[in-house]
C-alpha cells in the first residue's frame, strides 16, 4: 500500500498553486487594469496604482457597449439552439441508420474542421452577398452554426451509440412513436452530451472576430468581438476601457459554464465511453 509523504504533498499542492497562478493570473491583470486609475503607465507592476470604477461607467454608459453585448447574446443562443437541434438530428442519423457511404460523411465531417477559418472568409462573404445575408444576424448565425456542426455531430454520435438500442425498442414496444421515443428516452439520456457541444458552439460564436467583422457594416449589430475594437486608435490604445470591455465580455462566459459546469463534466466523460 503506497502512503502519501509530506513531500509529495507539498510537491502536489505546490504544482497545483502554480498551475493556478499561472491560468488566472491573465484574468487578474485585465480586471486589475480595469479598475487602474493610471493604466498607461502602470508598466510592469503588479498591483494597481488606485482603484476606480470610472473605465466601466465609460464602457457601460457613454460608449454603449451593452448594444453589442446584446447583439452577442442573441447569435450565440441562435447558434447553440440551431446546431443543437441540427447535430443532434444528424448525430442520430450517423450513429443508428445504416445507409451507403456513412464512413466517408464521417470523415466528411471531421475534414471541415481541418479548413482554417481564414480561407472561408471570401467565399462565405461572396456566397452571403448573393442570398442578400449580408449585415443579418440571420446570416451570422448560420454561418457559425456551420463551424459549429462539425464537432458537435462527431460529438454527439458518440452518446447517441452508447444508449441501448433495447431501450429504444422497448419504447416502442409500449406503443410509443419515434418522436416520442425521442423525446422520451434517447433525448433525456444524451442531454450532457448536449450541453459540451452547446458550450462548444457558445464559445464559438460569442469569441469570433473576422466573420463578424466581415459580414457586418451597420455598428448597430457589432458584437463583443469587433466592439472591442472600437477602444483601439491608430496610434495608441484606451487600456483601461478595453480591459473594463474584456472584463464584462467574460462574464457570460463565466455565467454559462457555471450553470452547466455539472453536466458538461458529465457530458465529457460519458462521451468517450462508446464511440
Amino acid at each position: 500500500m503506497n502512503r502519501r509523504t509530506p513531500a509529495s504533498t507539498a510537491g502536489k499542492a505546490i504544482g497545483v498553486v502554480v498551475l493556478l497562478s499561472l491560468s488566472l493570473f491573465p484574468f487578474y491583470w485585465m480586471l486589475s487594469t480595469a479598475v487602474d486609475t493610471s493604466p498607461l503607465s502602470r508598466g510592469a507592476s503588479l498591483l494597481p496604482s488606485g482603484f476606480t470604477l470610472e473605465h466601466f461607467r465609460y464602457v457601460l454608459v457613454d460608449a454603449g457597449f451593452l448594444r453589442f453585448v446584446r447583439v452577442s447574446v442573441v447569435v450565440a443562443l441562435g447558434t447553440v439552439l440551431l446546431s443543437g437541434v441540427i447535430a443532434l438530428l444528424a448525430a442520430v442519423a450517423v450513429a443508428r441508420f445504416r445507409f451507403r457511404l456513412r464512413t466517408q460523411v464521417l470523415i466528411m465531417v471531421l475534414m471541415v474542421q481541418m479548413v482554417p477559418l481564414e480561407a472561408l472568409v471570401i467565399p462565405l462573404f461572396l456566397q452571403a452577398r448573393n442570398l442578400n445575408m449580408l449585415n443579418s444576424l440571420l446570416g451570422l448565425i448560420i454561418v457559425y452554426v456551420g463551424f459549429s456542426l462539425a464537432f458537435a455531430i462527431w460529438n454527439l454520435r458518440g452518446f447517441v451509440a452508447a444508449v441501448p438500442r433495447e431501450l429504444e425498442e422497448a419504447a416502442y414496444i409500449d406503443g410509443a412513436t419515434w418522436f416520442r421515443m425521442f423525446r422520451s428516452v434517447l433525448l433525456p439520456l444524451v442531454a450532457p452530451g448536449l450541453v459540451a457541444t452547446s458550450v462548444f458552439s457558445f464559445i464559438t460564436a460569442w469569441n469570433e472576430f473576422i466573420f463578424a467583422l466581415t459580414f457586418m457594416q451597420d455598428s448597430a449589430k457589432y458584437t463583443v468581438g469587433v466592439g472591442l475594437r472600437t477602444f483601439f486608435t491608430q496610434n495608441t490604445a484606451d487600456w483601461g476601457s478595453v480591459m473594463a470591455a474584456s472584463t464584462i465580455i467574460t462574464l457570460p462566459v463565466v455565467i454559462f459554464f457555471v450553470l452547466v459546469q455539472r453536466n458538461l463534466a458529465q457530458g465529457m466523460t460519458a462521451g468517450a465511453v462508446k464511440g
